[in-house]
């Protein structure tokens, strides 16, 4: 394996992006537009159906046979109801806008617990004290929740930044290789010494450095106007982004490793990129989803990139909390790149 051909190939591919503006531009100015359009039209809060957490309850499921909740309130249209074991679980969903509104529901009065400037919170509130009949014992009892709130668009942020990513990397990688392949690039770079692994080595490398390179821009730019919260490390938060994106690149490169088509092999990226953007908790939270929907989201390495980055973000977690995630980013990564070297071709 030769440094020198790698680093050719690096420089060229990077000469490349960087000279085609409309690429490069887009690359930009894409996170900018979604996460503005999010902030002006609906203020940093969220847009899905009400949920309302129930604890104790052993399953997500909520059995009200013995509940001392209001029955108007339970009937009550349009609001899900998801069971937690204890506070501390609800606490966190409450915290982090995956559920509205909680409640306690073996107590009486029930206690109830809302985050002060959430609209939605403030509606479920409204609604669960309209259930109570008069003369009864009354509204029940409200607690605050203590700590720094977290927005939605702190929450959506690390999903824009990952969705991005993932976009870069497939296209980037998957289809240009293909494009090449089709155009016979391909072919003449076979009678030259590089090998597949080497080529294989540069266009990673070169994808790599572009997105840690797009991701720290937007980041910068993104943070000036809406003052994200970072309760954790920049420096983890490098190194899951950086992982992520290896994770994504070698998936790119597994799909072109034998595509000769350009439209089929926009209709695998897309079949790729398309479950990942809905599933992997990009745009909202899968509480309260179907338990294969949720399962079936485990297997996306997205969905491990944005729950470690969200951890690190807004909760300050730590690479060792986060290492799970971290362990399936790599995995991902390795065989990806292994099957993607062992199946390449340089014809058509």
């Amino acid at each position: 394996m030769s440094w020198k051909r790698i680093w050719t190939m690096f420089k060229a591919r990077n000469f490349e992006f960087f000279r085609d503006k409309a690429a490069f531009g887009w690359n930009f100015l894409f996170p900018f537009l979604i996460i503005a359009g999010f902030a002006i039209t609906f203020g940093g809060r969220d847009f899905s159906s009400y949920k309302v957490g129930i604890f104790p309850s052993p399953s997500a499921s909520v059995d009200f046979s013995h509940t001392k909740l209001p029955e108007k309130f339970i009937r009550t249209e349009h609001l899900q109801f998801l069971g937690f074991p204890d506070l501390a679980s609800g606490l966190e969903k409450l915290k982090h806008h995956q559920i509205d509104f909680l409640l306690r529901q073996d107590t009486s009065p029930p206690q109830y617990w809302q985050l002060e400037t959430s609209p939605k919170g403030y509606l479920v509130e409204r609604l669960f004290q309209s259930g109570f009949v008069p003369d009864s014992n009354g509204f029940g009892i409200k607690e605050t929740v203590a700590g720094a709130e977290i927005r939605y668009i702190d929450w959506l942020f690390p999903g824009v930044l990952g969705m991005n990513m993932m976009f870069s990397a497939l296209w980037g990688v998957g289809y240009v290789i293909v494009r090449y392949r089709k155009n016979g690039v391909l072919k003449r770079l076979k009678a030259t010494p590089l090998t597949a692994f080497e080529y294989l080595t540069a266009q990673a490398m070169s994808r790599f450095f572009l997105l840690v390179f797009t991701l720290i821009v937007v980041w910068i730019g993104a943070d000036l106007l809406f003052s994200f919260r970072m309760a954790g490390s920049y420096l983890n938060l490098l190194v899951v982004f950086s992982l992520g994106g290896l994770s994504l690149t070698s998936i790119g490169l597994l799909l072109a490793a034998r595509g000769i088509s350009e439209e089929f092999t926009s209709g695998a990226l897309n079949f790729m990129a398309w479950p990942m953007m809905f599933l992997s908790e990009v745009w909202f939270s899968l509480e309260g989803a179907p338990q294969w929907v949720r399962s079936f989201a485990e297997l996306l390495p997205l969905t491990h990139l944005l729950r470690a980055a969200r951890k690190i973000m807004n909760d300050g977690a730590t690479l060792t909390q986060v290492g799970s995630e971290c362990l399936v980013l790599i995995a991902v990564t390795l065989v990806c790149l292994v099957l993607g070297a062992t199946l390449f071709s340089w014809n058509e």
